[in-house]
């Protein structure tokens, strides 16, 4: 029986939620777990800060799929609930279109059939039938083949019928148009991979499956922010015997002999491990973290040249008084649909018109900000790095722009309201999370770059080491991250196992 000195370590680089689910698992599989991370407090992309009494998730608002979170716990022996409380939303959002009417989006099918049947009665069969296939797609690309490693080319050629029956060289939004034609039931059954970085006229049709699972699944709230869950993480990690590190800066991945040995710190201190399970952006792992340019697959030039996702332009900000007419979560969309999606990931240009996404989380918890206040974020997806946009000129011009569009649609006069403010840009994802080029969600979904064709989450460059995040399979968004780590069930061996075949 292993012991605590003989128990396989396995350092984490990272603690977003990738990280923290795949040192919940190897925790409850045996190993001796430390995860790292350079910032000063857990979570990554979905760390939470608090500013004048008011708390805000820095990313990820909403949870699609608690079963994901359930089945974490479940392997760890434990109940998610006595950590964490979801509370459900209904109306999950509300989509406002440039001309003022809106679609709201419900839990319940009748009134999700009602609304389509208001915007165009024509296409309530044509809605009825996506769904239908939405749910079929979420039955393959989900509970079949979001869970399990793509370790070869042959991993892939036998999955090429499903894929086959998906259609999944569609995009999402051709699948939507081949059911329904009204443009506005068109945007709002086809945005959804924005969530995960994706470009809807570019991502594959498998995220057509995001609609199925909003409908069987609901939406849900952390109460007390999802940073809640960030910490019910880390609680539990500790709890395994694991630690948490903060403030604690990787420099390298250290390998010998093609094997993953351990870390270097920017301190220069040394930690060995037996595994290294990479939580940093992939790119960011192939080409900074580890030394030498060993790698045959995923080169500098590879990864410079391969599709990563837009970024992120955030304005967080508090009010001191409550705008009970705003809901929990508004999409506003512009005045074009197409066009601006083709000026963030094609042709990498700041427009003039956007698109938001509104996050009030006081609508549903009182607890995230002071008595009588509200807590905002306010979103516009905008490129990456690639675009070259000095950002430390136009921060604060692109706030303002936001701020008037505000104004003008849903919040008349709350500026001089707003009592507490910070803004994220994609330098601060660049910077601070060291995502590559400043993508928000690491790799863009397409079809040529999921499954076989992501960075594998058992590393094909290097032995014992490991990936888990948006950039390997199966991808972005909440549901994703936490199945990153589920993976590795299937590529890492128990500890017991490991220690046996090291012996």
């Amino acid at each position: 029986m292993l012991t605590k000195t003989t128990m396989p370590h396995a350092v984490i680089v990272g603690a977003g939620l990738g990280g923290l689910a795949a040192a919940i698992r190897l925790g409850a599989r045996g190993y001796r777990v430390t995860v790292l991370d350079r910032l000063a407090v857990p979570g990554g992309r979905a760390t939470v800060f608090k500013q004048d009494g008011f708390t805000f998730d820095a990313g990820p608002t909403i949870i699609t799929a608690p079963f994901v979170l359930e089945e974490l716990w479940q392997f760890a022996g434990r109940n998610f609930y006595d950590d964490v409380k979801l509370q459900a939303l209904d109306p999950f959002y509300v989509i406002r279109f440039d001309d003022g009417s809106t679609f709201t989006c419900r839990a319940d099918v009748k009134a999700m059939r009602d609304e389509v049947a208001r915007i165009s009665p024509d296409d309530v069969a044509g809605y009825d039938n996506f769904m239908r296939e939405s749910e079929a797609i979420y039955k393959i690309g989900f509970e079949q083949l979001g869970h399990v490693p793509f370790p070869s080319i042959g991993s892939m050629a036998a999955i090429v019928p499903d894929l086959l029956k998906l259609k999944a060289w569609q995009s999402v939004h051709s699948h939507v148009a081949s059911h329904v034609r009204h443009p506005k039931l068109r945007m709002a059954l086809s945005f959804h991979p924005l969530f995960v970085g994706g470009n809807p006229f570019r991502a594959t049709s498998v995220y057509s499956m995001i609609a199925y699972l909003e409908r069987q699944f609901g939406v849900h709230c952390a109460i007390g922010g999802t940073g809640a869950i960030v910490q019910a993480m880390v609680k539990l990690i500790k709890s395994q015997g694991g630690d948490v590190i903060c403030n604690a800066d990787v420099a390298e991945i250290t390998t010998d002999n093609g094997r993953a040995t351990g870390v270097r710190m920017a301190s220069g201190k040394l930690i060995k491990s037996e595994i290294v399970v990479s939580n940093a952006c992939a790119a960011h792992t192939y080409t900074k973290l580890i030394a030498g340019g060993a790698q045959k697959r995923w080169t500098k030039r590879k990864m410079a040249r391969a599709r990563h996702s837009m970024s992120l332009f955030v304005w967080y900000f508090g009010t001191n008084m409550k705008f009970e007419s705003v809901p929990h979560h508004t999409i506003l969309m512009g005045p074009r649909y197409r066009g601006l999606i083709d000026d963030i990931f094609e042709n990498k240009i700041l427009a003039d018109d956007m698109s938001l996404y509104l996050h009030r989380p006081t609508a549903t918890d009182a607890s995230l900000a002071p008595a009588g206040c509200d807590s905002f974020y306010v979103l516009s997806p905008v490129p990456n790095q690639d675009s070259n946009i000095d950002w430390m000129q136009m921060a604060e011009t692109y706030r303002q722009r936001i701020a008037k569009r505000l104004d003008e649609t849903i919040m008349s006069g709350f500026e001089k309201h707003v009592v507490t403010q910070r803004v994220m840009t994609p330098l601060n994802f660049e910077h601070d999370l060291l995502s590559y080029k400043g993508a928000a969600f690491g790799l863009e979904p397409v079809l040529t770059q999921s499954a076989w064709f992501r960075p594998h989450n058992k590393s094909e460059e290097f032995e014992n080491l490991f990936l888990v995040g948006a950039s390997t399979h199966p991808g972005a968004g909440v549901p994703g991250v936490i199945s990153t780590a589920r993976v590795l069930d299937l590529v890492v061996p128990p500890a017991e196992a490991f220690a046996s075949a090291h012996a």
